[in-house]
């Protein structure tokens, strides 16, 4: 995969970044649902980064991170990560099953199933809008989670991509609650084949 093939232009970006926005809005609306909760979201970042700066926009290769993994299969084969601390993600659990704040102090297995099914539906609502602008059928894989540090987990969930090109497309959007309990990273990363026919789907030159 050579570099020049990853160069987009000012508008792709921007037609990227607005399917992200849309996206993050699907997705906050959602979790906002769920938690009974008022959820905001960062405009999304949309940028091409080097592969070994990916855990370096989750507070480091060390932080400790719940990660909620996905593969996507279709025309645009992608991964999707929702990433969130450890703080987060049993604040989370908390909300999701009637506990009082700080109750849950590590993860059992109806606690992953219930984040799992967050990670579902988030991914959902990305894909919708994917679909909405570009017409791609895009499905996504059962979720795997893996509590871990954010290096560890990146590194698994992007190995395959760097066999491919030392560059991802990472589409990012930040959760954040209305009471700071809640904040999160959403990313979506095409695989370096699939950049092509998204950006063909959008019909930007």
């Amino acid at each position: 995969m050579s570099d020049d093939e990853l160069n987009l232009s000012p508008a792709q970006l921007d037609a990227l970044k607005e399917i992200g926005n849309v996206g993050a809005g699907n997705s906050a609306t959602a979790l906002s649902q769920i938690i009974n909760r008022r959820i905001d979201m960062n405009v999304p970042r949309v940028d091409l980064v080097p592969l070994e700066a990916v855990p370096d926009l989750v507070g480091g290769p060390d932080a400790i991170v719940v990660g909620i993994f996905l593969r996507v299969y279709g025309k645009a084969p992608s991964n999707i990560l929702f990433l969130l601390p450890q703080k987060s993600a049993f604040y989370l659990v908390d909300k999701l099953m009637g506990r009082k704040h700080g109750e849950t102090a590590k993860l059992d297995f109806m606690d992953e199933s219930a984040l799992m099914e967050i990670g579902n539906i988030l991914t959902g609502a990305y894909l919708n809008a994917f679909f909405t602008f570009t017409k791609l059928t895009m499905l996504p894989s059962i979720p795997a989670l893996a509590m871990d540090m954010a290096g560890a987990i990146l590194n698994v969930v992007l190995v395959q991509l760097g066999q491919m090109g030392d560059q991802a497309l990472v589409i990012e959007t930040e959760f954040l609650s209305e009471d700071d309990g809640i904040s999160g990273q959403f990313f979506l990363v095409p695989d370096p084949g699939s950049l092509e026919t998204i950006i063909s789907a959008v019909g930007v030159e």
